[in-house]
């Protein structure tokens, strides 16, 4: 069935909250204006629209700023079927107060009316941006936005349909890497998908973009660190058998400052690190058990900054643990998550997108962006992680992040951090 088959009732809802609150307002008027609005009302709820109208436009002519006349106008217009003349009257509330809410609905039921489908979509769409929380709202309201809501996505889902009809028939098939990137275009444009933005903690380098997961082709390193996935792994277990004292927290803040999302991981095995490369330095003991490991990760272009990079850790994350939102240190680097140790129940996100890791098949994204993981099964999930330069950054671009990252530290005496 078409949203707009119940158009009759949600229209009813919507008019008469506009009257509430143009009600409202209007008892803060002069008293002859409070006198001649409430004439209009009381005509109105008799049914004598036309005399409302002649009122309220009387009222308008001397006080072409009030609020509530035109949502009376636009009231006792749409009550006699003047649908045109209820719009302008809209029109001339929403020169007074563009948001408000009320008027907006009340042009979106109005075009729904008049048959003009795609004209009243986007208007609810308009509208919906300016909806007040659900308890500041009727139950008819409630309805009304409801009703918009639904008409409001039908739309975007047509349109979305017809958007990539047109480019499958123009384009055919652009390559995997294009063909993410214009369905995220898509998704953005229709503002089906949040638009994250870098937000790193300390360095944030300008010029770089913001991309969530990073297209393969641009590491060629990926696929011989893949096929060390088996050896590795190997590795890792040996390293829960004999070493697993070594596992630290991921989370280890002191008590003075302010853990906010980090509260209940913090020093907490509930999320632990067995450190490879900690604060730019290696860990040797825990190298010398990963020798394998140590091979595959001296393939990937690492930064080399004084007491912060390289990084390197196996991750693991106990059952029913979820890593909240968060973003990383710096944009210019980014990190390649290989996983080793995958139950069901295991995801990530960043910024808009969502995976499921699969064992043995490497990712590269932007920790800069948003992102949270969860393992919501019975076993523990463990990843290596490790840290790379941004494919965006210069040699030159290089040496400089490096000199100005660590004069800040000398300078200031920083201690080392191993935030990844």
């Amino acid at each position: 069935m078409s949203v707009f088959a119940n158009r009759g009732s949600a229209d009813k809802r919507v008019w008469g909250r506009v009257l509430g609150e143009s009600h409202v307002q209007a008892i803060h008027a002069p008293d002859d204006v409070v006198e001649q609005m409430g004439a209009a009302a009381k005509a109105l709820a008799a049914g004598d629209a036309g005399a409302a109208r002649q009122t309220l436009q009387r009222v308008l002519a001397k006080d072409p700023r009030n609020l509530p006349a035109w949502l009376n106008l636009a009231a006792a217009a749409r009550a006699m079927n003047d649908y045109d003349a209820a719009l302008g009257a809209l029109e001339g509330a929403l020169k007074l107060d563009p948001r408000n809410f009320f008027a907006l609905l009340g042009r979106a039921t109005l075009l729904e009316r008049m048959g003009q489908a795609k004209a009243a979509a986007h208007a609810y769409g308009v509208a919906l941006t300016q909806v007040p929380p659900d308890d500041r709202l009727d139950p008819n309201s409630r309805r009304a936005v409801a009703h918009a809501r639904a008409v409001h996505a039908r739309h975007v889902d047509e349109l979305e349909g017809f958007i990539r009809d047109s480019l499958a028939a123009a384009i055919g098939d652009p390559g995997p890497s294009a063909a993410r990137r214009a369905s995220h275009f898509i998704d953005l444009t229709l503002r089906k998908r949040t638009n994250y933005r870098q937000e790193p903690v300390e360095f944030f380098y300008p010029g770089l973009p913001a991309i969530e997961f990073y297209d393969r082709e641009l590491f060629p390193w990926l696929a011989e660190l893949e096929a060390a996935t088996a050896d590795i792994r190997k590795e890792l277990i040996a390293v829960f058998e004999e070493d697993a004292q070594s596992l630290v927290p991921y989370i280890d803040y002191p008590d003075s400052v302010p853990l906010d999302q980090w509260a209940e991981l913090n020093r907490s095995k509930q999320w632990s690190a067995y450190h490879l490369y900690l604060y730019g330095e290696r860990v040797e003991e825990n190298c010398r058990r990963t020798p394998r490991t140590m091979e595959a990760i001296s393939l990937i272009p690492q930064p080399q900054v004084p007491r912060r990079s390289p990084a390197a850790m196996f991750s693991v994350l106990q059952p029913r643990t979820r890593i909240p939102p968060h973003t990383g240190v710096a944009n210019t680097r980014l990190l390649v998550h290989l996983p080793l140790i995958v139950p069901e129940g295991c995801g990530f996100r960043v910024g808009g997108e969502t995976r499921p890791w699969t064992e043995g098949e490497a990712w590269v994204f932007d920790d800069t962006v948003q992102h949270e993981a969860w393992n919501e099964s019975d076993e523990r999930r463990t990843i290596l992680i490790c840290d790379l330069w941004s494919p965006f950054l210069s040699e030159v671009d290089r040496e400089i992040i490096t000199r100005v990252m660590d004069a800040m530290d000398v300078y200031t005496e920083t201690a080392p951090s191993s935030d990844l």
